[in-house]
């Protein structure tokens, strides 16, 4: 068994306040995870005083999706597993080295996740896999896919049992979190942002079925009436959450379902995407993002647990920006150290991946970045572009 030294480094590691400095961590080469004993080390790394910060943690993208092209429908799965496959390299690169999927076509994200567990070299973060996700007729995931048509992007689930079954086939598939689509969003051109889609019923199905199989339910809700429903049945996160009420923030800290504010997703959309993107999706995002920002600025205020997600792969929202989401946290109202915490500790947390990701301590694996700034003190030094990225104690950018 072999053993990396790194030394000579201020280290924010996500579990406790503050920077400490002239740090150090010993990690196995063969686990890659960081061990209690920091002697006999076999090779010394010096980070020459840099900063040291846990490896980002996505709770909130589409891999399947390209920014640029904005193409929703009528995709073929091989088109979707090599956009996949380019995103994931993004992420990597840009510091993200574990990612939660919130709705992929063709169960593309499951697969890779398979393949990636099986040791086939599937360079990206961690994914943990959602699937298609679960929309109504006619909602928010009702996008037709395959060069015939032949097939939706989301499950359709129009009653409590349809929403059983197709929970079911997700969990036979390999899901480890369940996507439900409790309103309407900006991107479907069928529905409006605060339209409330699957029925509180449907959404207690969900919950009930995800639950009793150890997986994880996160809810696309914007409007708040869908908000309250996704709540009242117990999800795990709420996604979004654009015009969430005082009353749901407060029964949001009550539960301890988590935040998950995708920020950079609504703020894209306006700013670049006039005279390239459906007037729709313009319409929309511009009539909420003021209220949006504010309704999360006041549960980050109220104190809800925020996790750290990004919408990856909407209009514009490209996948090697995600540091920025952090930026924009902190400018609706949440210290440097909430969103980095938000990013690191909490998204840990919210995916159940915790007793391995999410902060640098012993047992744990050696996923991290090394900055040249301190992101306490300025939260865009998450940004640099040249940045160091770790996976498992290996340099990977």
């Amino acid at each position: 068994m072999t053993k990396t030294k790194f030394q000579n480094f201020s280290l924010f590691d996500g579990k406790h306040s503050g920077m400490s400095t002239k740090a150090s961590f010993v990690v196995d080469d063969e686990t890659g995870r960081i061990v209690d004993n920091q002697n006999n080390a076999d090779t010394v790394v010096d980070l020459h005083g840099k900063y040291v910060m846990p490896g980002l943690i996505n709770a909130h993208t589409h891999i399947m999706m390209n920014p640029t092209t904005n193409k929703l429908e009528y995709l073929s799965e091989a088109e979707v597993t090599y956009t996949a496959l380019e995103n994931l390299k993004q992420l990597l690169q840009s510091g993200v080295t574990y990612i939660r999927d919130c709705g992929c076509a063709f169960d593309v994200d499951i697969k890779l996740a398979k393949l990636k567990a099986d040791g086939h070299a599937i360079y990206g973060p961690e994914i943990l896999a959602s699937g298609r996700p679960m929309s109504i007729t006619g909602g928010h995931g009702d996008f037709v896919e395959g060069w015939d048509g032949d097939t939706t992007w989301g499950y359709l689930t129009d009653s409590p049992e349809e929403m059983c079954k197709a929970v079911r086939k997700a969990f036979k598939y390999g899901a480890k979190n369940i996507k439900v689509m409790a309103t309407g969003g900006v991107m479907s051109a069928t529905d409006e942002i605060d339209d409330t889609e699957l029925s509180l019923e449907e959404l207690q199905m969900a919950v009930k079925e995800a639950h009793s199989k150890h997986m994880t339910v996160a809810a696309h809700a914007e409007g708040a009436n869908g908000i309250h429903n996704a709540v009242l049945a117990g999800v795990d996160s709420i996604e979004h959450g654009s015009y969430v009420t005082d009353e749901d923030i407060q029964l949001m800290k009550e539960k301890g379902i988590y935040l998950t504010p995708t920020l950079i997703a609504g703020y894209t959309i306006p700013k670049y995407g006039e005279g390239k993107l459906p007037k729709y999706m313009l319409d929309k995002a511009n009539s909420f993002l003021k209220t949006y920002f504010e309704r999360i600025g006041a549960a980050i205020k109220a104190g809800v647990k925020i996790s750290f997600g990004t919408d990856d792969g909407t209009p514009f929202n490209d996948f090697s920006a995600t540091p920025f989401e952090l930026q924009l946290l902190t400018e609706v109202g949440a210290t440097n150290e909430q969103a980095l915490m938000a990013a690191s500790q909490n998204s840990a947390h919210l995916l159940h991946i915790d007793e391995d990701y999410g902060t640098l301590e012993v047992g744990k694996f050696a996923d991290f970045l090394v900055l040249d700034e301190n992101p306490l003190d300025k939260i865009e030094a998450v940004q640099q572009d040249d940045k160091t990225v770790y996976q498992h104690g290996v340099k990977v950018y």
